[in-house]
């Protein structure tokens, strides 16, 4: 039978390929031999070429390797690993992180499979692969424990190709180009492949039963925002934080004290004040940031949120911050100017000021966004006047009730304009906020919300940083006034507070003393 190749280089059809539960990853050929033994063996046993049941329990045994290793731990060893190879280097590193014996002999080996993993016979690969099973499980005989060795090898295999790839693109661009500009402009994965178990129909496009599907990411990238470097939902790649690291150490791209902040396992979470002394009572309790509140800082100055208008007391406000001895970001509406060279100064300012970073909102007064490519002017005028300022790209697209694919599409073009992060505030629905992270390149960061999911739930979703907004100046005025109203009315009420010695301290500090009144 006859079978037509289908080609999609629309990212929308891309997409609805890779969602359509008929189309699957080409099969690997039953493999001929004796299991461990030749790189035949090895694309059979490997969740990159299975589907249904096998791949799922397959990329469970991936999704375990990867869950010991800390991106951020990663980024570090291979900063510093040797010069040499990048496809070694990667390997090493992964490797080593992995608790692999030599990693050195491991990434010899594993660069030789590489070039023979996709397709072809080589004498040599086979000779690898028999090696490594060899090296990394001498006592395993039975199926199980051969798989599993198996997809610890084609997790290596497919680090040490990719990555490298990623890397070498990178360099080619330019030291500082942002990695989702290189992954949309420069896929280290071109192309993928499927083939149809079904009869399905994809764009309007009939496509029969073993008809082979041919995916152009390189095209589909480069035609919209939004990179499928990491493929979709449902086989969205589980390496992808961990390649990104491995990819920024290689590259050996700093990052500051905050930005470190946040690649852990655990979001960052950053409660918000108002004025100096609940920066400093929260930094007290141990938060390694604080930010403000665009709110807070322009309800206190008697002025409107969200209108350009509290520039100034913003600006103060960091001022008086940087005298504390805790990092801190800033909430600055929408750079408090439309003018390129204005929110460039304003950074450079803050940044003099000692902010660690900075939230900049495409929400403009009257329910209206900035058009996606002059807000994304704005993100790349800060970073060049300011390149350790971290940018936290926030959309207001959800609190708006947009399309959620605008949102996906305004924050790759942010982070695109060299966002270090991104904050889309409103969004709480689980299926998503995991769409969202599975896409992006840069941390997510999510509002708190009581109603919505707790921090253990945002960290499983892959959310690397929560902010509480104005969530703490309210509750603050909430219960003045109520404690206020309720002595008036002789209602009981707490009075449990912070002493006037402990508020003296804390909003004091390297000031002085005043008496007490």
């Amino acid at each position: 039978m006859t079978h037509t190749t289908h080609k999609f280089d629309r990212a929308a059809d891309v997409r609805a390929a890779l969602a359509d539960p008929a189309l699957v990853p080409e099969p690997a050929a039953t493999a001929e031999g004796p299991a461990g033994a030749s790189v035949a063996w090895l694309r059979a046993a490997v969740a990159r070429f299975a589907s249904g049941e096998p791949h799922r329990r397959r990329r469970s045994l991936v999704e375990a390797e990867l869950a010991r290793l800390d991106p951020d731990s990663l980024r570090r060893a291979a900063a510093a690993e040797p010069e040499g190879d990048v496809r070694a280097r990667v390997v090493r590193t992964l490797a080593h992180a992995l608790g692999m014996p030599e990693p050195e002999a491991v990434a010899e080996a594993v660069t030789v499979v590489a070039g023979a993993y996709f397709g072809g016979a080589d004498t040599a690969a086979d000779e690898a692969v028999a090696r490594l099973v060899a090296h990394l499980a001498p006592d395993t005989a039975d199926e199980a424990g051969l798989e599993a060795v198996a997809n610890r090898i084609g997790l290596l295999v497919q680090a040490c190709e990719a990555t490298a790839a990623l890397v070498d693109a990178a360099a080619a661009a330019g030291g500082d180009v942002p990695l989702a500009r290189v992954l949309r402009e420069f896929p280290p994965v071109r192309t993928m492949r499927r083939v149809a178990t079904r009869g399905t129909t994809v764009a309007g496009r009939e496509i029969a039963e073993g008809d082979p599907v041919l995916l152009d990411l390189t095209a589909a990238g480069r035609a919209h925002p939004v990179p499928l470097t990491f493929g979709a939902p449902p086989r969205v790649c589980p390496g992808r934080s961990h390649a990104l690291a491995l990819a920024d150490g290689v590259l050996q791209r700093p990052l500051t004290p905050f930005a470190r902040l946040h690649h852990q396992a655990a979001p960052l979470l950053i409660p918000n004040a108002w004025d100096y002394a609940s920066a400093a009572a929260l930094a007290a309790q141990g938060f390694p940031v604080i930010g403000t509140t665009s709110l807070g800082v322009a309800a206190g100055a008697g002025l409107p949120d969200g209108a350009a208008a509290a520039g100034e007391a913003t600006l103060a406000l960091a001022r008086r911050l940087r005298e504390g001895s805790f990092l801190f970001s800033v909430d600055v509406e929408g750079g408090f100017s439309d003018d390129l060279g204005e929110v460039a100064e304003l950074a450079r300012r803050l940044a003099d000021a000692g902010a660690a970073g900075i939230n900049l909102e495409d929400g403009r007064p009257g329910g209206t966004l900035a058009p996606a490519e002059f807000h994304a002017a704005k993100i790349a005028a800060v970073k060049a006047a300011a390149p350790a300022l971290f940018v936290n790209a926030r959309t207001d697209t959800h609190w708006l009730g947009r399309r959620e694919e605008e949102t996906a599409t305004r924050l790759a073009v942010y982070e695109q304009a060299g966002a270090d992060g991104v904050f889309v505030p409103g969004l709480a629905d689980p299926a998503g906020i995991a769409e969202l992270t599975a896409s992006l390149v840069v941390p997510l960061n999510i509002l708190y919300t009581p109603a919505g999911p707790a921090l253990s739930e945002l960290a499983a979703l892959g959310v690397r940083r929560v902010s509480l907004g104005s969530l703490l100046y309210r509750r603050a005025l909430s219960a003045a006034v109520a404690t206020a109203t309720a002595i008036r009315d002789g209602d009981p009420t707490d009075l449990n507070a912070l002493s006037y010695a402990e508020v003296q301290d804390l909003a004091t500090t390297g000031r002085g003393h005043r008496r007490p009144v």
